[in-house]
């Protein structure tokens, strides 16, 4: 037999990640080696990591489940499903009509977030639609299978319907959209009569709406923050619609990835059918603490007064430094405009040790913005309010 010959001319093989867009917080590592050079030390206020300690409800119900030498299920064990259940009915305005068939643990809720349209089944030439100031991860899932991602202003949608869209022949197309409120990075929250009309919306054409509600339990500026499982924007039925939710934030646990979906049952099926297949399980031990968390209201709500405290020092010092605060209705995150390119309010600030992330990184929108966020210790964010001042 001959051999197979090979044209060493042939153009090489671009794989996924070549046909990606670059890592944007790769783009700000001068930024934060500039900002470590301050004689008195970095403030980083750009990623939001969560910076205080785990409850210790939830470290001792890790320790606890430590000898887990089986596998673990995909949905969670009874316990689990039988805590999410119950969070999304106190927490989220879920009916008492969604069960155990309603819910699903996520290895964290960027995994699910960047592998949503192909577990739905999405592929080339349908749409991801997305708010046009966002988290950048809702993009990269509908690249990641050659569907066209699509940002949208929500709030333009909520109250136009197709007029919203530059084409309104790309409504056709879309079988996806992202909602995420509150708000990263802005801060913005949808109220239920917003919720409600993009739901309608959403249902007239066919598309799945999924509700990224991460921020929820930290508002500030507002009364409450609705989700796409109340009754009063749903109308009573789940049909379509997935709340994706993360323990992150509010419970300090993001090095647990913790996360869940909850919704439409037939939904979520859809789900647990394909994670089964591609072994996506939370491990045992972390759906023992995950379950601690979940039962947990006195921490996160003394974890928001923490933050509370912090954005009471950070927010009239970005005022005292010239900055307008847009937005910011909830969640980690102060929205800030210093009335110039982004990279020119990064640019000074690092001057100062104090490192925020540029608001480019999530959408053209965002050119003349900065995200400042509060997950900094309490020494730090003071230091960066001393700082600001001082500009």
């Amino acid at each position: 037999m001959a051999a197979t010959s090979v044209d060493r001319h042939a153009a090489p093989r671009q794989g996924l990640a070549q046909r990606l867009p670059a890592f944007p917080w790769d783009s700000l590592i001068p930024a934060k080696q500039r900002a470590s050079a301050h004689p008195e030390g970095i403030v980083d206020l750009s990623v939001g990591t969560p910076v205080d300690p785990t409850p210790v409800s939830v470290q001792q119900a890790l320790a606890a489940a430590a000898d887990s030498p089986g596998y673990p299920t995909t949905i969670g064990t009874a316990e689990l499903r039988e805590a999410l259940v119950d969070f999304v009915r106190r927490h989220r305005g879920a009916p008492e009509g969604l069960g155990v068939d309603g819910v699903l643990p996520t290895v964290g809720s960027k995994e699910l977030v960047a592998h949503l349209p192909f577990q739905l089944g999405l592929g080339a030439g349908d749409t991801v639609a997305f708010p046009h100031i966002a988290y950048p991860t809702y993009d990269m899932g509908a690249r990641f299978i050659g569907a066209d991602p699509l940002p949208v202003d929500i709030g333009r949608l909520a109250a136009d319907g197709d007029a919203a869209f530059e084409d309104p022949s790309a409504v056709e197309r879309i079988r996806l959209l992202w909602l995420n409120s509150p708000s990263n990075p802005s801060g913005e929250v949808l109220d239920a009569e917003q919720l409600a009309a993009v739901v309608r919306w959403a249902r007239e054409r066919g598309i799945v709406v999924a509700s990224d509600e991460c921020y929820a339990l930290l508002p500030w500026t507002v009364d409450e923050v609705p989700s796409v499982l109340d009754p009063r924007v749903n109308g009573g039925s789940l049909d379509g619609l997935l709340c994706v939710y993360s323990l992150s934030k509010q419970s300090n646990l993001a090095g647990y990835r913790a996360a869940f979906v909850a919704g439409d049952p037939a939904l979520v099926g859809e789900l647990v059918a394909v994670r089964k297949q591609a072994g996506m399980m939370l491990p045992g031990p972390l759906q023992a603490a995950m379950t601690a968390a979940l039962r947990d209201d006195e921490a996160p709500a003394a974890q928001r007064e923490i933050y509370r405290a912090r954005r009471a020092v950070l927010e009239p010092a970005l005022r005292s430094a010239g900055g307008e605060i847009h937005a910011s209705q909830a969640g980690l995150y102060l929205w800030t405009t210093f009335g110039e390119d982004a990279m020119t309010s990064v640019e000074r600030l690092a001057d100062l040790g104090v490192l925020v992330a540029p608001g480019m990184f999530y959408g053209v929108g965002g050119g003349e913005f900065v995200r400042v966020a509060l997950t900094a210790t309490d020494e730090r964010i003071a230091a960066a309010a001393r700082r600001l001042e001082r500009l």
